[in-house]
């Protein structure tokens, strides 16, 4: 049985894929040095704000495959196609993401965590499950990312998030209401049309059916049975299935958890030489930080 007070989970994707883009600025192509350097100073940051009260780091990545796009193939194409003409060389982004993430799981003293099939979101999500169900073991648990979506997490009260690029914490929002909404709503960032609009809407730049305001607080208050067509009804179930964390298929959710169970919490004696390897010389006057 694994026994933690505190931890931290942070949303690799999204926390460094950010901080990133203001870092390289209009630069084509990235270094990965100065990659390296920014992953590892965030990670320093972060840990030197929160670690005393909220434990230790646990890092989530997203995985190249994800379950979601196999039941709606449409699933963040909006972000796809803007990499494709982007002139940044994206490929090589994700190389040098990927060669840091494998030596934060070799030399650090952190978990590294990334499931087949599985999103950051995913990972996260099924680790606030596993820790709702036993309780006692823990005491708080901190959320790293700007997310929106983990908003419906607060529902467990053990759980904070920080936004690392808005520098304040996201907590208040009733996170009942705000599931409620975004189903409703969908979500154009990952492709998703509000649940008038079919499938295809953002990949054929077609027109969502609006929504009123006063609709859409009346529907708010409803079950989807008492104000849905059959259309209607289908597509609600589709957003509900690709936002709503609780509808992470089963299977996944306990491979994540048996992953982060299984995870080894690393070794700090790697640290010093890691920072010789790489000549990272002012991280190595704060290495009591890692």
């Amino acid at each position: 049985m694994i026994v933690v007070t505190e931890m931290i989970l942070v949303d690799m994707n999204q926390v460094t894929l950010s901080n990133l883009m203001v870092q390289i600025g209009g630069r084509k192509e990235v270094e990965p040095d100065l990659v390296r350097h920014m992953v590892l100073n965030s990670l320093r940051g972060y840990r030197r704000k929160f670690t005393d009260e909220y434990g230790e780091l646990v890092l989530c990545y997203d995985d190249k495959t994800n379950w979601r796009r196999d039941i709606f193939p449409n699933y963040k194409h909006g972000r796809r196609k803007d990499r494709k003409a982007s002139k940044l060389d994206w490929n090589s982004i994700f190389d040098t993401l990927h060669l840091i993430r494998d030596e934060l799981d070799e030399f650090f003293p952190y978990k590294v965590l990334q499931v087949e099939n599985a999103e950051a979101d995913d990972v996260i999500a099924s680790i606030v499950f596993h820790v709702a169900k036993e309780p006692k073991n823990y005491e708080k648990v901190l959320i790293l990312s700007g997310d929106k979506d983990f908003i419906q997490l607060q529902q467990h009260n053990f759980v904070s998030q920080y936004s690392p690029t808005q520098k304040k914490f996201m907590n208040g929002v009733d996170p009942t209401t705000y599931i409620k909404t975004h189903i409703l709503q969908g979500d154009r960032s990952d492709g998703v049309p509000n649940f008038l609009s079919p499938d295809n809407t953002f990949v054929d730049e077609l027109r969502q059916r609006p929504i009123s305001k006063r609709k859409l607080e009346t529907w708010i208050e409803l079950e989807p049975e008492d104000f849905c067509n059959e259309d209607m009804m289908r597509n609600f179930h589709r957003n509900r299935t690709l936002i709503d964390l609780n509808y992470i298929p089963k299977d996944l959710v306990d491979k994540c958890i048996q992953t982060f169970v299984d995870a080894p919490d690393g070794d700090r004696k790697q640290l010093l030489n890691y920072f010789i390897k790489y000549k990272l010389k002012n991280l190595m006057e704060n290495i009591g930080d890692f």
